[in-house]
């Protein structure tokens, strides 16, 4: 047979803690194969059991106590994917009393032999103390008040001088939220610790096996004896598991004797964690220690419970607010208004302090500034269909971030991409003063394992101003605001295709049934202006003619429309075309028709651009035409026509004021209200400059507005044609 060997631990970034290579030494340790045979056992396993334990023998006749054999036959028989749930016995062996805990794991069997101090009728009144803690915890309706009681129960049937509830954030730091201790201690409650405390592999313990003992932290650790080659012996679940030395050290240093911790798992993820400390040597009896797991499983249950009731009552708020919403929204006319409707009832159930809705370039504001709603607005991504999330400075554009005050927390619902249609919801600001149990982050000091692998020695509470940041949105408003981004996406659907089958009815309508009897008005009209015998009848010739001629050039301007809006060119046919000869054609026109107002043109020629008369004389119809009714009254219309940079640039004036930021933002959208409402121009219908801006970018130009000297200056700049804009 050949002789065992120690199993050596190597330290290193990713310590392998599950596999110690070492147990506590209040405890002896036997692990078995698959077959059932001895594999390996802690060194000081013969001196405990008094036996002479050997490699390869079957456990029946291994020497162990009788019970233990037949909690190991119990095991092997349960054993399910190499895994079998602990089987516990009481022992007694050489005049010590231990409990035998026999688990398996990834096809082995561990036996363990625990020392107990306490005797059986000790043990049984811890055991019913722990039960009647449970029914206390068990009626707790909020969770600080389930988290206080806890502890105080912990402490109060397992003696421990301090015990203290931790609650995880997202980010895997931990603050104390309840705590019981003994007089002199130092308080930790309402301290934070970082998530750097609690390494990723040992997160990883606490939720696989969520209660743990650490009996004396001036123990020597018992080495774990087995054959050459064979694997590591994962100890995951086993109770005299050794501890990390980094772990050890680091409860030294908050001057800790012994500990045991209880691990609250939610969903799979270490939600909070009953951590026990005691300033002496202690052990917890192994069923007490199972009561405590079972509290820390009522604990979890309870805090789900909580947790589903709140997020209950938040649904059927959400739902209503849905609900009522989408039902303004097919109601209204306006989708803005219909947002800021029930903005409140929004920014309650969202818990946001602000609301910003906007589309096609409107924006209105609950809450904050319009100023700040612009600039927020103007921060927006494009082509975004999903949900947008900020809840930190870091998340804006830097552009934007000294201008955002106390806004840091942005949910944003796109709910009309197409037309720029957002409900934005913000969060203000949490300045947070946290109070870290020492200061975080490394310390670069040398301790009993080097500088790299040295915790911290300082738990002196350490204060901290976190800014910048909002509270992060919740989970469960994430989903419910997800729910109504799709109701309000499905609505601006159909309100879009209902609006599309009337816009193709009306324009069936405009360009088949009325076009014809329009032109027979329009020749009687001229008919009757070149035959008539009076003045009146004459008169009466002109506004026919004049009237049917707007109608036509209405019905032209909705068909552009539509072309634009089915995503179809307008149609130009591109040729050389002078442009001086073209406005002054056009101002010409304009004089005759308008008698009474003063044309001032300036214009240098000829200046060939390649591009479509008929198109770009109706673009400067329209400016024309603006400048008439919106300019002030017997102020003269300037236009003018220069070369500038290989381009031909015209501009349109009229004396009036600057026009308003607001109308400003949405000049060139179509359907605008300033222009379906306005009482010097009541047949517009707010679709001119729209058409406009599309005829001059298909011939490769620009259209802008400007005020100066008193004036609205509209300009059109195109290229000139490449024989023109070739000369000096």
């Amino acid at each position: 047979m050949v002789a065992p060997r120690q199993v050596d631990l190597l330290n290193c970034a990713d310590e392998p803690i599950h596999t110690p290579g070492s147990i506590q030494p209040h405890g002896a340790l036997v692990f078995l194969d698959a077959d059932g045979a001895v594999e390996g056992w802690s060194a000081n396993a013969d001196d405990r059991l008094g036996t002479a334990l050997a490699l390869g023998v079957p456990f029946t006749a291994a020497g162990l106590p009788d019970d233990v054999v037949d909690l190991v036959r119990e095991t092997f028989d349960a054993m399910s994917d190499g895994e079998a749930a602990p089987a516990v016995g009481a022992v007694s062996i050489g005049g010590v009393d231990y409990d035998s805990v026999v688990h398996g794991h990834k096809g082995r069997v561990i036996v363990e032999f625990e020392a107990r101090e306490e005797t059986p009728d000790a043990v049984a009144q811890f055991a019913i103390k722990a039960h009647a803690s449970i029914e206390r915890v068990r009626r707790q309706k909020s969770i600080d008040g389930l988290l206080q009681t806890a502890v105080r129960q912990v402490r109060d049937f397992t003696g421990f001088d301090r015990v203290m509830a931790y609650r995880f954030r997202g980010d895997d730091s931990g603050d104390v939220v309840a705590e019981a201790h003994r007089e002199g201690l130092v308080a930790y409650r309402g301290q934070r610790y970082p998530a750097s405390d609690i390494p990723a592999q040992a997160r990883r313990l606490y939720v696989l096996n969520t209660l743990r003992m650490i009996a004396d932290m001036t123990y020597d650790a018992v080495p774990m004896l087995g054959a050459p080659g064979a694997a590591p012996l994962d100890m995951s679940f086993a109770v005299l598991r050794s501890t990390s030395p980094i772990h050890v050290e680091y409860l030294r240093n908050m001057g800790v004797a012994a500990s045991m911790s209880v691990s609250i798992v939610i969903h799979g993820r270490l939600w909070g964690l009953i951590a026990c400390h005691h300033m002496a040597p202690k052990r917890v009896p192994y069923s007490v220690r199972m009561a405590a797991d079972v509290l820390a499983q009522v604990i979890a249950s309870t805090v789900q419970s909580i947790e589903a009731n709140f997020e209950a009552g938040l649904a059927q708020r959400a739902a209503e607010v849905r609900t009522h919403l989408v039902e303004s929204q097919l109601l209204e006319e306006d989708p803005l208004e219909a947002l800021v409707k029930h903005g409140q009832e929004l920014m309650a159930s969202t818990r946001s302090q602000a609301m910003i809705a906007t589309q096609f370039g409107r924006t209105v504001c609950l809450g904050l500034e319009q100023e700040d709603g612009e600039r927020v607005v103007a921060s927006l991504p494009e082509h975004v269909h999903d949900l947008l999330l900020r809840e930190g400075m870091q998340d804006w554009p830097e552009n934007v971030r000294p201008h955002l005050g106390k806004w840091a927390g942005l949910l944003g619902m796109p709910f009309d991409p197409p037309s720029g249609g957002w409900c934005l919801l913000l969060r203000t600001e949490q300045i947070e003063h946290v109070v870290w149990g020492g200061k975080p982050g490394k310390i670069e000091t040398v301790g009993p394992l080097g500088v790299r692998l040295t915790p911290r020695g300082s738990f002196e509470a350490w204060h901290e101003t976190v800014r910048g940041r909002a509270h992060p949105w919740e989970e469960a408003i994430l989903t419910h605001a997800r729910m109504t981004l799709g109701e309000l996406m499905r609505v601006s659907n159909a309100r879009r295709a209902q609006t599309e089958a009337t816009r193709s009815q009306l324009l069936a309508m405009l360009g088949h049934d009325l076009r014809d009897p329009l032109h027979s008005i329009n020749m009687a009209g001229m008919v009757l202006e070149k035959t008539a015998a009076s003045d009146t009848k004459g008169t009466l010739g002109k506004r026919i003619q004049s009237s049917s001629s707007r109608m036509q050039r209405m019905i032209s301007q909705v068909l552009d429309m539509s072309r634009i809006d089915r995503g179809l060119a307008l149609g130009v046919a591109l040729a050389p075309v002078d442009l001086a000869a073209l406005v002054e054609d056009m101002v010409e026109e304009a004089r005759l028709a308008y008698p009474t107002i003063v044309y001032e043109l300036h214009t240098i020629g000829p200046a060939f651009v390649l591009g479509d008369d008929s198109r770009l004389g109706q673009v400067l119809s329209n400016l024309l035409s603006n400048a008439r009714h919106h300019g002030e009254p017997n102020q003269p219309i300037g236009v003018r026509l220069k070369l500038e940079a290989h381009h031909a640039v015209v501009s349109v004036s009229n004396h009036g004021a600057p026009i308003p930021a607001e109308a400003e933002a949405t000049l060139f959208n179509p359907y605008k209200r300033s222009s379906l409402n306005n009482a010097r121009n009541r047949t517009g219908m707010g679709l001119g400059l729209y058409i406009a801006q599309q005829i001059v970018r298909e011939h490769e130009g620009e259209i802008g507005y400007r005020h100066e000297d008193g004036c609205v200056v509209f300009t059109v700049r195109l290229p000139l044609a490449p024989r023109q804009a070739a000369q000096p």
